[in-house]
């Protein structure tokens, strides 16, 4: 059996930010929770106690099995259900169990177990994610959220991590990424979105940079990425009137869920301010890439900059 089926949610884990989001089928925000990872950072080394990166599914879901798609059956396991070796011990979690145990590693009411889908890196072995046995599971509401804590891991709260297995079936994609995004204006993001618009644009496309710095900036909402040494890696601009614009990510970042997850969080931020629809000019070799997040073209192709676009409407 393959390891990936099509699935209508996705998550994506911040390691820098300790936060978990889950996405719809149309890249629309459906949460967004507070974790706690391992605590001696990022590694896929078996021991290392580290949590993986990369793209993995969710290979099954405890209770439930391996091919669970929903809430399974659960009714037998309360909140703060305590589970060794994936199963319940019998045990509920309190504080006086956690004085009498004050070293287990708990794992409670919910397990959603990890695979790797990208072999060498954190499939197959000395870096299976699986084999190491790392998943999303609850917590004691006494463990800390949004800080580093866990021996590899995702540790959740327990109401959080209810709420999450009962929304996404097995096989569904988990991204865990070395970047966090922040949305601000242009006075508070753009010294630091400059650098990687005129590196992308001006000197790698070629863009003239009159072209590139318009009035516009000044009135939209700003979106960047940042990796875990706080560089900014890529951007992207909502515009008052739904148009999404000026998306960049620094070459090394390309292909590393960077763009989807500026455009997923720009989505989000139109969301709020209830703009639709929403449009772009897309360079015609990055179609693909904007139908994935539910966009469509409409229209003759036309030329921007001296490159050829096309208008795309979500």
């Amino acid at each position: 059996m393959g390891l990936t089926k099509p699935s209508a949610m996705h998550i994506r884990i911040s390691l820098p930010q300790q936060t978990l989001a889950l996405y719809d089928a149309r890249s629309d925000l459906v949460a967004r929770y507070l974790v706690s990872t391992a605590k001696n950072g990022a590694g896929e080394q078996n021991g290392s106690y580290c949590t993986p990166r990369g793209r993995h599914i969710i290979r099954a879901k405890i209770p439930g099995g391996m091919q669970s798609t929903g809430a399974g059956n659960t009714a037998r396991c309360a909140v703060n259900t305590v589970f060794k070796r994936r199963r319940p011990t019998g045990e509920i979690w309190s504080p006086e169990l956690s004085a009498q145990f004050p070293n287990r590693d708990w794992i409670l009411t919910r397990i959603l177990w990890l695979s790797g889908t990208e072999v060498g890196k954190n499939r197959l072995g000395n870096v299976d994610t699986m084999r190491r046995y790392v998943y999303i599971h609850g917590s004691p509401d006494t463990v800390p959220m949004g800080t580093p804590g866990s021996i590899g891991c995702v540790r959740m709260r327990s109401n959080d991590i209810i709420e999450l297995f009962d929304q996404t079936p097995v096989y569904t994609p988990v991204d865990i990424v070395e970047f966090g995004l922040t949305s601000g204006t242009w006075d508070e993001l753009g010294a630091v979105a400059k650098p990687v618009r005129e590196a992308v644009f001006v000197a790698e496309q070629s863009v003239p940079l009159a072209l590139e710095w318009d009035e516009f900036d000044a009135v939209s909402l700003h979106v960047v990425a940042r990796d875990s040494q706080d560089v900014v890696i890529g951007t992207g601009r909502l515009l008052p009137d739904g148009h999404i614009g000026r998306l960049a990510v620094l070459p090394n970042w390309r292909g590393k869920d960077v763009g989807r997850a500026l455009m997923e969080r720009l989505i989000e931020e139109a969301a709020k301010k209830q703009l639709h629809p929403l449009l772009l000019h897309a360079q015609v070799q990055a179609l693909g890439f904007y139908e994935k997040l539910g966009f469509v073209a409409e229209g003759p192709t036309f030329m921007e900059a001296g490159i050829p676009h096309r208008l795309m409407r979500r």
